[in-house]
């Protein structure tokens, strides 16, 4: 059974239902040969992404940035998963006040330096809170569940 690994860091009750909607999305095939496995990036090692068929990434933007959480997971992973991850697919979310520019820039530049393969686009969800946010969770959630199911990545 393929497992996608979701990292979220959701310290707001929107954040929370975003990375709640992206597990239910991926949660759509769990019985169909992916499980998902949701921790967030303060308890998440190097072991775990080795563990994983793919992953996503999920961030509040935090003065244009990702969160320390997620930079912290990073910061205490990246050699241990650095040669041992070429083309590990990924992909993120980021809900941002602003453009999530930063942010995006960021995630993309370290996990380029991993190697890691970009299989969706950036999921940016910009501005005020409005509830399609969720409807695009949960939809990453399960595209990334169905190319693991289908072979696709």
């Amino acid at each position: 059974m393929a497992c996608l690994l979701l990292i979220a860091h959701s310290p707001s009750e929107n954040l929370r239902a975003m990375e709640a909607s992206v597990g239910d999305g991926a949660r759509l095939l769990e019985s169909e040969g992916v499980r998902l496995r949701q921790l967030s990036p303060l308890v998440a090692t190097a072991a775990d992404v080795l563990a994983a068929d793919a992953v996503i990434l999920g961030t509040p933007e935090n003065l244009g940035y990702m969160s320390g959480a997620l930079k912290d997971f990073f910061d205490r992973s990246y050699y241990g998963l650095l040669n041992q991850t070429d083309a590990l697919p990924f992909a993120y979310y980021v809900r941002a006040g602003l453009d999530g520019a930063g942010t995006s820039r960021a995630i993309e530049s370290i996990c380029g330096g991993m190697k890691w393969k970009l299989v969706q686009p950036a999921l940016i969800c910009r501005g005020d809170w409005r509830p399609a946010f969720l409807d695009d969770c949960q939809e990453l959630g399960q595209a990334m569940a169905s190319g693991l199911d289908l072979g696709i990545f």
